[in-house]
């Protein structure tokens, strides 16, 4: 079995469709081995996605996701990393697969309701940045 992390973004939670999200989740075959909400700091959402801190987007990605709250979460699959990635579905909205849960939630580039980790290395970071191992189960 494989972990990899996954964020209800602000825009998702601020619609209340939360609860919709992680039906889809569950209903794919993850295992929901860690979730909080939590309401991350702007230096929080920097160290976060420091990865980005030379791209254009970086100021304004950290600035929405620092808004208001996120919930975060650690699932658990076979191929979870690329398997996750599958049911994200493209980062641009307009772009994804039907059934994907940026094409039926995502409102923007910007505001597409989900993250999810994008390998095994990016994983082994997020988890633990949200996580304590004791909190997971």
């Amino acid at each position: 079995m494989e972990r990899t992390f996954a964020i209800i973004k602000p825009d998702a939670v601020e619609r209340n469709i939360t609860g919709k999200i992680l039906e889809k989740i569950e209903s794919n075959g993850f295992h929901i081995v860690g979730l909080k909400k939590v309401h991350i700091t702007l230096e929080q959402a920097m160290g976060f996605y420091y990865v980005h801190k030379d791209r254009p987007f970086y100021t304004e990605l950290c600035t929405y996701m620092a808004r208001s709250p996120i919930v975060v979460l650690v699932l658990e699959k076979e191929g979870a990393i690329a398997e996750w990635r599958k049911l994200m579905g493209a980062t641009n909205p307009a772009d994804a697969d039907p059934g994907t849960i940026r094409k039926e939630f995502g409102l923007s580039l910007g505001e597409n309701s989900v993250h999810g980790s994008d390998s095994p290395e990016s994983a082994a970071f997020e988890i633990p940045y949200f996580f304590a191992m004791c909190e997971l189960i």
